[in-house]
């Protein structure tokens, strides 16, 4: 696989380090989460500082986005908390700024070094704004899941079927059986904890998980919200037995590859979200 399997790191251990968006954004750090050797695919924190602009361009490969804090603009719409955007390559997309500055969960298909220009784009996997507090939970999207959790679904791949959502689940909440999905799942905590078979995690945690992993069962005592993302096709869930009962507290017990062993770490006291 091109993509190392990465579960879980928390990307307060990753380090901001400059980075120019392969000549697009000069000016931006980034905490580089996952990447594709082949293609050159990436996930990562993106941080803008204040005054930055850009000016307008097509982009050359998809991109994809959540706002975590502060605020972007492009094109003068304002993207703020949890604003989401897919545009996919031959968008025209405005030119961009943040007056104050702002941390941006970045998703990008490919490098744009590595890819030919297209003059045009597919206008239903364009998704140009979304607020996520005004996208609708919706629930009981798989008869065997535990309830107490909603999801608001943000974007689903009329091609591929890859769908990006939101969930966000009660709290003392937890299952019994593990999880196994046919696709890629990648994941990115946003709020609350987690207890999973991987140990705690918290906001800013993130993993990238190979087809065909079993993982689970997850149980929280605050409640939290994720961003997902399926690589692959649309999500599908196959519940099995734990290999290992559910339990509070676990150790932490990473799968990282060797580029990543730096940053293991347990959660320092009183983190931040990144």
């Amino acid at each position: 696989m091109a993509r190392s399997w990465i579960e879980f790191i928390q990307a307060q251990y990753i380090p901001w380090q400059p980075h120019t968006l392969w000549g697009l954004r000069d000016g931006v750090e980034a905490k580089v989460l996952s990447h594709d050797d082949a293609t050159g695919a990436v996930s990562m924190l993106v941080r803008y500082p204040a005054g930055f602009t850009a000016p307008a361009s097509r982009l050359v490969v998809d991109e994809e986005f959540l706002v975590l804090d502060g605020t972007l603009t492009m094109a003068g719409q304002e993207y703020g908390h949890l604003a989401y955007a897919h545009l996919p390559a031959g968008y025209e997309r405005g030119g961009l700024d943040s007056p104050g500055g702002a941390v941006v969960l970045t998703f990008l298909s490919a490098a744009p070094d590595r890819a030919v220009p297209v003059t045009g784009y597919d206008p239903a996997r364009l998704v140009a704004r979304l607020d996520g507090y005004q996208v609708p939970y919706t629930g009981n999207f798989h008869p065997e899941f535990p309830p107490g959790a909603g999801r608001k679904l943000l974007y689903k791949d009329p091609v591929t079927g890859d769908v990006s959502w939101m969930l966000g689940t009660l709290p003392v909440r937890w299952a019994e059986r593990s999880e196994v999905h046919p696709t890629v799942e990648e994941m990115y905590l946003l709020s609350g904890e987690v207890h999973g078979n991987r140990g705690v995690m918290r906001p800013g945690a993130y993993f990238w998980r190979p087809p065909e992993a079993p993982h689970g069962p997850y149980g929280t005592l605050t409640g939290n919200l994720y961003f997902f993302r399926t690589k692959g096709g649309p999500l599908t869930t196959n519940y099995v037995q734990a290999e290992r009962p559910f339990q509070w507290w676990p150790a932490y017990d990473p799968v990282l590859p060797p580029d990543m062993e730096a940053y293991r770490g347990e959660m320092p006291a009183n983190p931040t979200a990144w």
